[in-house]
């Protein structure tokens, strides 16, 4: 019974090691590791409040996510997202403003107008337009964002609660 544990756990390591083999060695693979390393880091450095190393990092994945994925690929629309949500961190709103318009016109090119994803960055730029005081630009922006969640996931979903 002891060989039998040995020779499967020798067999689950070669299994193991062929899988990220091949896994690194498919073509663009370590572009796509590369983005999500970057978009990790982002979100860590967002975490943590260092929003001006965050938009360095976040400018980084931006430029990766361009160049090796479509301009309206959902890992661009989420490297906008996270760049706008650094620069709306520090009152920049003028540079944030722009990135999250371009991130939901992505989302709903590749998602649908009525996807989740899209209603949280309605709510996003809402939030925006909130913190500044435009209330009226905020205001349609929440409806909309509150009836996909509503209609998506439920009246008594968490997430609506929070639209």
């Amino acid at each position: 019974m002891h060989s039998v544990r040995q020779h499967q756990s020798t067999m689950f390591l070669v299994v193991a090691f062929a899988l990220l083999f091949l896994t690194l060695a498919a073509p663009g693979c370590e572009k796509k590791t590369q983005w999500k390393t970057l978009n990790t880091e982002v979100e860590s450095l967002y975490a943590a409040g260092k929003y001006e190393q965050g938009v360095m990092v976040a400018t980084k994945s931006l430029a990766v996510a361009e160049k090796e994925k479509s301009a309206d690929h959902l890992e661009v629309a989420t490297s906008l997202n996270n760049l706008a949500a650094l620069y709306d961190a520090q009152g920049q709103y003028a540079a944030a403003e722009p990135l999250y318009k371009r991130s939901l016109a992505i989302k709903e090119k590749a998602l649908g107008k009525d996807h989740p994803s899209v209603a949280l960055s309605l709510n996003n730029l809402a939030e925006l337009y909130r913190t500044q005081g435009q209330y009226a630009a905020a205001e349609p922006l929440y409806k909309r964002s509150l009836a996909i969640l509503e209609t998506a996931l439920g009246k008594d979903h968490p997430s609506v609660a929070t639209s």
